[in-house]
């Protein structure tokens, strides 16, 4: 009989541990974090249905409507972000809403067609969401014309256009409104910053990177005896109501106002590539032609379903990005857990009417940190491009000049046609036209170039988005 012989057993390889972005993190950690994230952009998801509806005289019923339905299409935006499926979403810690740049030509169409105007405006939204889910194949390929250069000074424009709305919200974010910019309001923003740095100063782990929402607790819990929480506003609210197609009348389409539309969706794609980027590089995954079409498509179908559900244009939320920066909590299934969340809101009105207890000037408090944190990535990833290499430092130069230009003066290019207004009045779009415009001129274009001509973020980005790491 022959020797049995016993095979060899190959020891198991250790598993891979998932990148920081495929975490699945505890419940509770993940639920906390992720109010932390709805607290941080609730204000700007809620603005513009708050303000187009004023403008529009819609009732009280009707305001609720469109805020509900706000909330629950960036619920079901961040789920396709977040989550993804086929080639829709960029399966990062992305969250999307409405696009605040929505608020100035719906005002217009709404003063030239008066009571007509909600028709119209969900049709061109329809059409644009359409356009930016068949333009992002094409449209993704311009992340090889942002280098460090041109990522880095779109990405400090971003953290420096929010600076202004942390300064509003801090004085009470209505300048028409009593008490606007009294000392009550910016005491409160005041103590709601001063809690954050505290909590980030002394707290260590979890509960340090949860200093944003512990922050906005304890300014909301001082604000209570100085009148600034109203919690009577609940009683009016419903307390569930799903979604009605076309509430507010059969879509309706022309060409004015599709234009319109078509160029604030232009303008929100180019803030959301610059934003995936931005969040690519802020968790060490960077931001591919692939990511970016997918985060494109993601906020095409949700723009589009917007048309349908009584929603406006959808874009990426940079506050958010700040906050995955200031936490260093990278997971993407925590924003996806805020993205339920967030549907959850739009189903029952009176749950999403907790969050928006927190009083203005608290959220302006915390948005300094949020919104700094922003400009500092920005300033790091500046950082890996030679600035005293070739004609880099006056691509910097130029573009933050322009980019700052109508933060500063709001109305510095009214002289400009309407169409092209639009477009520039969003500092973060003409700052990042002009850098990528800037960049192709002295970098790519004759002889002599002293970079590399293509965006290669595997071999150019390095670790960033530790922000709030202790010294």
């Amino acid at each position: 009989m022959g020797r049995r012989v016993t095979p060899l057993k190959t020891p198991l390889k250790p598993a891979t541990p998932p990148h920081p972005v495929d975490e699945m993190l505890p419940p509770g950690r993940m639920a906390t974090v992720a109010l932390q994230h709805i607290a941080s952009m609730y204000a700007g998801v809620a603005a513009p249905p708050l303000i187009i509806g004023a403008a529009a005289g819609l009732t009280p019923a009707q305001l609720t409507t469109l805020l509900a339905a706000s909330l629950f299409i960036a619920g079901i935006a961040t789920l396709l972000q977040t989550l993804g499926f086929w080639r829709i979403g960029s399966r990062l810690p992305f969250v999307n809403g409405v696009s605040f740049a929505t608020v100035s030509p719906i005002l217009a169409v709404i003063e030239a067609k008066k009571g007509a105007a909600l028709p119209l405006i969900f049709g061109s939204t329809l059409v644009a969401g359409l356009f930016c889910f068949f333009l992002a194949p094409v449209f993704c390929r311009l992340v090889r014309f942002f280098p460090p250069v041109v990522s880095g000074t779109v990405i400090t424009l971003i953290g420096v256009s929010l600076l202004p709305v942390a300064g509003n919200w801090a004085q009470g974010g209505n300048s028409q409104a009593p008490g606007y910019g009294s000392v009550a309001n910016l005491g409160l923003a005041g103590v709601t910053l001063v809690s954050v740095l505290l909590f980030h100063r002394f707290l260590r782990g979890f509960l340090q990177r949860i200093s944003i929402l512990l922050g906005l607790l304890v300014g909301t819990l001082v604000a209570i005896p100085f009148g600034k929480v109203d919690a009577h506003a609940l009683s009016s609210l419903p307390l569930f109501e799903l979604p009605h197609p076309f509430a507010f009348g059969a879509p309706r389409f022309e060409v004015a106002s599709i234009i319109s539309m078509l160029v604030v969706m232009v303008v929100s794609m180019t803030e959301s590539t610059a934003d995936m980027i931005a969040l690519g590089e802020v968790v060490e995954r960077p931001a591919d032609d692939r990511t970016i079409a997918g985060g494109l498509r993601a906020d095409g179908i949700a723009t589009a379903f917007g048309g349908v559900f009584n929603g406006f244009i959808c874009s990426a939320f940079a506050q958010n990005i700040g906050l995955v920066a200031l936490t260093r909590i990278r997971s993407r299934f925590v924003v996806a857990l805020a993205g339920i969340l967030l549907v959850v809101m739009g189903l029952l009105p009176v749950v999403g009417g907790l969050v928006s207890l927190v009083p203005q000037p608290v959220l302006g408090g915390a948005g300094v940190v949020l919104f700094g944190s922003v400009a500092v990535a920005g300033i790091r990833t500046l950082g890996k491009a030679d600035l005293s290499v070739g004609s880099n430092a006056i691509i910097v130069a130029v573009s933050l000049a322009f980019g700052v230009f109508p933060i500063a003066y709001p109305a510095f290019y009214q002289a400009f046609p309407e169409q092209v207004a639009t477009v520039l009045h969003s500092g973060i779009s003409a700052g990042c036209l002009l850098a990528v415009t800037l960049n192709l001129l002295f970098n790519h274009l004759g002889r002599g170039r002293e970079v590399p001509p293509a965006y290669v973020p595997e071999t150019q980005i390095e670790a960033l988005g530790r922000v709030g790491d202790p010294a």
